[in-house]
C-alpha cells in the first residue's frame, strides 16, 4: 500500500484538511495503524467525519467484492467498500431492493452502517442498522470479530451510527426487501403551508411506505413551509402497463465541470427555481410511475453537484425534532432561516419512526429537516448556532454525518446515550486508534484517550 499526503474534504467541501491517504487493494490489507486512523468509503459524509488532519485515512474504495447473494432469502454479504450502486445493479434484477437507502447510491455499505443512514421509509422500516444481520470488524488490536444483534451486541450497536470510531467495518451481511419491479408508484400532493404539509404526512389516507416533502425555503408569512409531499411504493406487476419491462434503467448523468461563482445561488435564482418546481410537481395529482433512480437519487443524475455551491462549499444542516414539539420546532427553524435571508437550495422534510438501538444513531420519532446552505461568510456559523439552540430547546439533535461545526457541549446534550457508547469505545479501542476531525472537535477523542 502506498501512502500519500493530500488535501481532502467531505461532500460539503468544508473543511479541507491535509491527510495521509492509504488505499488497500484487498481485504487482507485492512488493518489498524498505531498512529491512529479513520476509515473513509466514498467521502459522501458532508463534514469532517472522514477527515483526519495530518493523520492516516484508510480508503476502502477497492475493498468492494460482492461475496454472496442468497436470492431465495434475500441476504447480501459483501465487503464494506461496496457501494449501494454496485449492490443495486446485482440485486434489483433478482427481485430485491435495499431495505433502507439515503438520497445517494454512491455511498459504501460500511459508511451506511457507520452513519446508520435513514431513508424515506424510516417511519415504516427504521434505519439501515436495523437490517444488518452481522458484520465482521477489525478491532484496534488487529483482531477480526463477528458481531451482530445477538453476538457482541454492545459493540454492534456502538458501531451502528458510531461514525467509524469503534473499529474498521470489514464485511456486512444485509437483509434485503423483496420487490416485483424496479419502478415506483408515486403520488404528489401540494401544500400551501407547513401546517398542511404536516397534515398530509400524518394522514393515514395519504401515507405510503416511502414519504418525503420538498419545501420552498423562501416562502414566508402564511405560506411558510409550503411544499410538495411525495408518497411512493415499489410498483407491483399489476401496476405496470402491459408490456412494460419490470426493470428500470437509470438515465445517463451529466456532470458539473467547474465550480459555480458564489453569486450564482441567490434569492432570485433559488426563488425562480422554487416557484417553477412547486408549480410543476404540484400538478402531478394522479399516481404515476417512476424509475427507482429518479425517485430515490435525483441528484445522482448530476455528477459533482456540490460544485454548484462554489469553492467555499456549503453546510447541510440536518436536525430532527421529536413528537409533539416537531411542528413548532421546524416552524421556528424555518422562520429563523427566512429571517436570515440565507436561501437554502434544498429543503427536505421527512417523518421518522421509533428511535433505533444504535447508541449514537440520529433518528428519533418525529420529523427531520435538511437544509443546504452555501458558505459565504462567518454569519452562517452564527445562524447555525442559533438553530442548534432551537433544536435543543425542542429536544432534538443534529445529524453527525452532515455536521462540521457542532459544539462538544451541544453534542452531549443532543445524544444522551453518549456515555454508554464511550464505555464501549474505550473497551474496544483503549488507545483511541480510531480518531477523526469530528471526534476531536466534539472532544470524543479527548475523553476516549
Amino acid at each position: 500500500m502506498v501512502t500519500k499526503v493530500a488535501p481532502i474534504s467531505g461532500w460539503g467541501r468544508y473543511p479541507v484538511e491535509p491527510c495521509e491517504l492509504e488505499r488497500p487493494e484487498r481485504y487482507a490489507d485492512l488493518r489498524p495503524f498505531e498512529g491512529g486512523l479513520i476509515v473513509r468509503g466514498q467521502g459522501r459524509s458532508y463534514g469532517d467525519a472522514s477527515l483526519n488532519e495530518n493523520g492516516r485515512v484508510l480508503l476502502t474504495e477497492r475493498v468492494n467484492r460482492l461475496l454472496e447473494l442468497d436470492a431465495e432469502k434475500g441476504i447480501l454479504r459483501a465487503e464494506a467498500g461496496v457501494t449501494l450502486a454496485e449492490a443495486l445493479d446485482v440485486i434489483v434484477p433478482k427481485g430485491w431492493f435495499l431495505p433502507v437507502t439515503p438520497g445517494t447510491k454512491f455511498v459504501s455499505l460500511g459508511g451506511c452502517v457507520a452513519a446508520d443512514v435513514h431513508g424515506k421509509n424510516h417511519h415504516c422500516d427504521g434505519s439501515f442498522g436495523d437490517h444488518v444481520l452481522e458484520m465482521e470488524m477489525i478491532l484496534a488490536d488487529g483482531r477480526r470479530m463477528l458481531c451482530s444483534p445477538a453476538e457482541k451486541p454492545a459493540l454492534f450497536w456502538a458501531t451502528v451510527g458510531g461514525m467509524g470510531l469503534t473499529g474498521i467495518i470489514g464485511e456486512v451481511a444485509l437483509k434485503l426487501t423483496p420487490v416485483q419491479s424496479g419502478h415506483m408508484m408515486v403520488r404528489h400532493h401540494s401544500a400551501d403551508n407547513l401546517e398542511q404539509l404536516f397534515q398530509l404526512l400524518e394522514d393515514p389516507a395519504t401515507d405510503d411506505r416511502y414519504t418525503v416533502a420538498w419545501l420552498d425555503s423562501l416562502a414566508t408569512g402564511q405560506h411558510l413551509g409550503r411544499g410538495i409531499a411525495m408518497f411512493g411504493h415499489h410498483a407491483s406487476r399489476e401496476e405496470l402497463p402491459s408490456g412494460m419491462e419490470s426493470s428500470s434503467k437509470p438515465k445517463r448523468s451529466h456532470s458539473i465541470p467547474f465550480d459555480f461563482p458564489a453569486f450564482a445561488l441567490n434569492s432570485l435564482s433559488i426563488g425562480a427555481f422554487n416557484a417553477l418546481y412547486y408549480s410543476r410537481e404540484g400538478r402531478k395529482r394522479e399516481p404515476f410511475l417512476s424509475g427507482y433512480d429518479p425517485y430515490f437519487y435525483p441528484l445522482d443524475a448530476i455528477g459533482n453537484w456540490n460544485r454548484l455551491y462554489g469553492k467555499r462549499g456549503f453546510m447541510q444542516y440536518q436536525c430532527v425534532i421529536p413528537g409533539s414539539a416537531a411542528f413548532e420546532g421546524i416552524k421556528t427553524v424555518l422562520e429563523k432561516l427566512s429571517g436570515s435571508r440565507r436561501p437554502s437550495f434544498l429543503a427536505v422534510l421527512k417523518r421518522f419512526g421509533a428511535q433505533g438501538k444504535g447508541l449514537l444513531s440520529f433518528p428519533m420519532a418525529g420529523y427531520t429537516l435538511a437544509l443546504d446552505l452555501p458558505i459565504r461568510d462567518e454569519g452562517l456559523f452564527d445562524l447555525l448556532a442559533e438553530l442548534d439552540k432551537v433544536v435543543l430547546k425542542h429536544g432534538g439533535r443534529v445529524y453527525l454525518a452532515k455536521d462540521a461545526r457542532l459544539s462538544a457541549e451541544s453534542f452531549r446534550a443532543m445524544y444522551p446515550r453518549y456515555n454508554d457508547w464511550l464505555k464501549i469505545k474505550k473497551a474496544a479501542d483503549p488507545k483511541n486508534i480510531f480518531s477523526s476531525n469530528l471526534s476531536r472537535r466534539l472532544k470524543i477523542a479527548e475523553e476516549a484517550a
